[in-house]
């Protein structure tokens, strides 16, 4: 039997994939097989020694000690794409919220309350301190064209905007999908100095760490509205008020409240409900779940983040090893089957930076003592019978 431990409240949908006689799941599983997480942070966390693969029904996996993971063999997955919608729709709410004054006139519309009669009279004289352009015919620049960056700009095209994409390291099922008419930036400094608006969807990381710093907002146009649904740390917080006390940015939308951005006239705080919606929240669990068991049932790998992805038709005998990518790696496994009879069928091998992932289907079965001595190997960091 297989167990899978969970750190947060996973939709049923996919908890339901579990429902077998062959799968234990719970919340209190002290050495489980796999773990379904959302928010939970596993970054100071024992990781059991039997424990397979992690899987985090979300995108962002900063809560995730991926280092050690990689170092232990336990294949980390997410879910890219899962909650892309859900993001979107925001996105484009905060398109219009940041134009229109929309959330500051809703805000002074509630001091009328007890004006009685004069709440007409004086929603006509007030509303002019609320006037915002349209976003038709404005200039959009998308940064990051995976799932959610494509959505966005397809959607803003759709919506009269003209779209300028930048992403080096866009994906060919990406660029199959994006509007044709989004123009592609020649380089980050064009988007920043052409645009009217600017959406950010990149992963944070050390390369992107306040990517958006005083050096952008110098080139910026001013008046530019600004909005961050990726992470908080992509912008510099202390730069983007400095922009704002400038009159460079007229408006900041993130999804992540900090102290030092709260009660800015110029700065709306969404309390990160990027994917907060029930269909968000069921598509993640159902990705991570299935992601989940095919790896351990099969060994196959999908949207993980440490390891390669590796598909091989299912046989009777199969063997998976996560190992280092080194010279002659490949060599010693083979060579050990082949020296104690064991015959390959077919085989996968890829690598991913300084790991390799291969599956081997063998038309005997392998034996324990074999196992211990494949695992002997150095720089072998796992090995399972499926």
């Amino acid at each position: 039997m297989l167990s899978v431990k969970t750190l947060n409240k996973i939709s049923s949908r996919g908890l339901e994939l579990f429902s077998r006689d062959d799968y234990e799941i719970a919340s209190e599983l002290s050495n489980p097989d796999a773990i379904l997480v959302r928010s939970y942070n596993m970054l100071d966390m024992d990781l059991n020694k039997n424990l397979k693969a992690i899987a985090r029904a979300g995108a962002g996996v900063n809560n995730i000690p991926i280092d050690r993971c990689t170092e232990k063999g336990i294949v980390v997955f997410n879910t890219p794409g899962a909650n892309a919608n859900a993001v979107k729709e925001l996105v484009l709410t905060s398109l219009f919220l940041s134009s229109r004054k929309i959330y500051s006139g809703i805000t002074w519309a509630k001091t009328l309350k007890g004006k009685g009669s004069e709440v007409a009279k004086l929603v006509e004289k007030g509303k002019s301190q609320f006037v915002g352009p349209e976003i038709k015919g404005k200039k959009l620049g998308v940064i990051g064209l995976g799932a959610i960056g494509v959505l966005v700009a397809n959607d803003a095209c759709a919506l009269g905007m003209d779209v300028i994409g930048y992403d080096p390291f866009i994906s060919i099922d990406s660029a199959w999908e994006l509007e044709s008419s989004v123009e592609k930036a020649a380089s980050l400094d064009y988007l920043f100095s052409t645009c009217d608006y600017i959406t950010i969807h990149v992963p944070f990381n050390d390369k992107t760490d306040c990517m958006i710093n005083k050096d952008k907002f110098g080139i910026m146009k001013k008046g530019v509205k600004l909005l961050n649904f990726a992470r908080g740390g992509l912008v510099a917080d202390k730069d983007l008020l400095e922009a704002i006390k400038d009159g460079i940015v007229s408006c900041y939308v993130t999804d992540f409240p900090k102290e030092e951005l709260l009660g800015n006239d110029n700065i709306i705080t969404i309390p990160h409900l990027g994917a907060s919606t029930p269909e968000s929240e069921e598509n993640c669990a159902i990705m991570a779940a299935s992601q989940l068991r095919e790896f351990l049932e099969k060994g196959n790998i999908k949207n993980s983040v440490n390891f390669p992805d590796c598909d091989l038709h299912m046989a009777d005998n199969r063997i998976i090893v996560a190992h280092d990518n080194v010279p002659n790696m490949f060599g010693q496994i083979t060579s050990l089957l082949a020296q104690n009879g064991l015959n390959i069928g077919d085989m996968l091998s890829k690598h991913r930076n300084k790991i390799g992932y291969t599956i081997l289907n063998l038309e005997e079965t392998i034996s324990q003592d074999i196992i211990s001595r494949l695992k002997a190997i150095q720089g072998i960091r796992m090995v399972r019978v499926i």
